[in-house]
This record gives C-alpha cells, structure tokens and sequence, in this order.
C-alpha cells in the first residue's frame, strides 16, 4: 500500500499506454498512434465533472489495492483519462492497466468498475501545465478543436479524453492533456 500510494501520489515512475508520434507534431497539438490496450474503467452518472473525477479516482484506486477477484494488488499507471460527451453528465473515468496484467487483468469485484479494450487509435493531443480544472480542460479542449478545424482536420468533435498525469500534491511541471480522436 506504501508503494502504490507514493506513485500514486507523487507520480513516480508510473507507466502509460504505448504509443508512436505521428507526422504531426506541432507547438499547438501533436498527433499520437496509440496501441491497443486494456483500460479499468467506471461510469460517474449525474455528477460535475470534478465530482466525477473524485469518485471514479476512488472507485478505481480500490480496484488496484485489491478490490478485484484476485485481490491483488496492481501498480499505479498514468494518465487517469475522463471520457466528456458534449452535453451529457456522464462521466467515464479510466486507469491504465500495466503491461504485466494486461493479457489477464484481475476482474473487478465492485459492479461498477468493468476492464475495458480500447482500440488502437490516431488522437489529437494537446498539452499544457499547471492544475486542470474541469473548465480549463475544456478551454483547451475548445481551443484543440479551433485549431484542427482551422488546419483541416478531421476529428470526432462530440466527445473528448483529459488525461491527467500528476498526483494532487506535485506542484510544478505539471502535465495535462485532452485528447481528440481522429476520424
């Protein structure tokens, strides 16, 4: 539990999904080709987004403490991702699953926590520092659709990802991300 919780909370080495940079990489935004990979994930109804968050975090950081069939204990892994759908106040809160877990994840034993496969797929990425607020990722998320709109791009515009990569105690040289996935 020591060790989960420091990388949790200090973001110490944690390990992410897989993926390769794309032609584009430009100071506004780049375009990333991430792998296929498994996702434990929660669906947050009816809340803020920043609730939300709170509670799928939770909900999720029991399933790597051991709430799970195995009741193993899993390593800690960033982004924590939220799925925003314009105009819809669920919300899909996700970790990565390590890579040693990821041909057989632990099962959930919470009803509400399922694994998930996310498909290999070309996203949009743009980033920026500092601590994200529910409305600062969607200013950026507002300003990454301006500028691929503006440059021809092709994007699902009715959903994004935030992807957040510290812990709420590192307090510079944080990292957030949104992401747009192409179409």
């Amino acid at each position: 539990m020591i060790k989960s919780f420091k990388q949790t909370f200090l973001s110490l080495e944690l390990q992410s999904p897989r993926w390769n940079s794309a032609e584009i990489a430009v100071q506004d935004y780049e375009l990333r080709h991430y792998e296929t990979a498994k996702w434990a994930s929660t669906v947050i109804k009816g809340e803020t987004q920043k609730e939300a968050l709170r509670q799928g975090f939770w909900k999720l950081f029991y399933y790597i403490q051991g709430k799970n069939e195995k009741e193993v204990k899993i390593e800690m892994t960033v982004p924590v991702t939220c799925l925003v759908k314009s105009g819809c106040t669920d919300f899909k809160i996700s970790f990565f699953v390590p890579f040693e877990h990821q041909d057989s994840p632990p099962q959930p034993t919470d009803p509400d926590v399922f694994i998930e496969e996310r498909k290999g797929e070309a996203i949009f990425v743009r980033s920026f520092g500092g601590f994200a607020s529910p409305e600062k990722y969607a200013e950026e998320a507002q300003a990454l659709a301006r500028i691929l709109k503006n440059v021809g791009q092709s994007f699902h515009e009715d959903f994004y990802y935030t992807a957040g990569y510290d812990s709420p105690f590192k307090l510079f040289n944080r990292h957030n991300e949104v992401w747009y996935f192409k179409k």
